[in-house]
């Protein structure tokens, strides 16, 4: 099954993005995450996440979205996470 995260990132938190990016980046490619990327302000600079991951459950994916060293760190101030169904673009 695949679940779409969604994370706002906390106000003025964009030096603990950054520097918990790298991590973010290898968490992302050790995991079953097929699609990621940020979320932009106004301004072009990121302000959040969406990351679509494959897990078996809803709690398999809540544990996965826990090991992510951006929420490790504090940077969101709300989430939400819900089973996803990919339509348009998905693969074969």
């Amino acid at each position: 099954m695949l679940f779409a995260f969604v994370g706002y990132d906390k106000p003025n938190s964009l030096n603990l993005r950054m520097d918990n990016r790298p991590a973010h980046v290898e968490w992302l490619k050790s995991n079953p995450i097929p699609i990621a990327g940020p979320l932009l302000d106004d301004d072009g600079n990121p302000c959040g996440s969406i990351v679509i991951c494959e897990a078996e459950s809803l709690e398999e994916a809540a544990r996965i979205f826990a090991t992510d060293p951006y929420a490790e760190a504090g940077l969101f101030e709300k989430t939400d996470l819900r089973p996803w169904k990919w339509v348009i673009g998905a693969p074969e």
